[in-house]
């Protein structure tokens, strides 16, 4: 599933029939921010790609496409959120990292950024930054990589409870931008895939 053992449990725990292959040639994303990916996230947009997990979390896809549902500007809008958030609310009395090593690659609809803090070379053990809306603290940095921190987030309900401001449903979904886009040009609602209001 992805060639990785953490989206291969998260595929136990999140249903991959809405995911699509998003078919990255990531020499582009590299190219554009000068470091490789974590393998997990790679893996990710292979099974599921970029689009909406439980019906709160938006996964980011790593390069601009236009066409794109919600947020085709890539990681490149979030991330200036994340830094210009971090700079708002203390920069570095509140969290002491170099802002230039966030880069986002989720968004809740509870404005939420979550993102990697490239602290070394090795994309594999960068570890999750939460800037958080509502979240206590709002600044967190976990040690687990973007899947690993997905997985907990949906198993765990006391980590919810600390790392996303909003209330996840019980029962957990991902729906890949394109199944959105259709679901909106059918006038459905494009999370559910139900008839509005329904």
């Amino acid at each position: 599933m992805g060639g990785h053992p953490v989206v291969t449990a998260l595929a136990q725990v999140v249903p991959t029939t809405h995911g699509v292959d998003e078919r990255i040639d990531w020499n582009e994303p590299e190219e554009i921010w000068g470091t490789r990916f974590p393998a997990d996230y790679v893996a990710f947009m292979e099974v599921y790609g970029a689009g909406e997990l439980s019906e709160s979390i938006g996964i980011l896809l790593p390069v601009p496409r236009p066409e794109a549902y919600s947020d085709g500007s890539g990681l490149k809008d979030e991330t200036a959120n994340a830094r210009g958030t971090w700079e708002m609310c203390g920069g570095r009395r509140v969290l002491d990292v170099d802002p230039d090593s966030m880069l986002a690659w989720g968004v809740t609809s509870g404005a939420d950024i979550y993102c990697w803090l490239r602290t070394g070379d090795d994309p594999d053990v960068w570890p999750v930054l939460v800037c958080g809306r509502h979240t206590n603290p709002q600044f967190q940095v976990h040690s687990s990589g973007m899947a690993g921190f997905l997985h907990r987030l949906l198993t765990d309900e006391e980590f919810q409870e600390e790392t996303i401001s909003v209330v996840l449903p019980k029962k957990h979904s991902f729906v890949n931008w394109r199944e959105q886009q259709r679901r909106l040009e059918a006038g459905l609602d494009p999370s559910t895939g139900e008839p509005w209001g329904c």
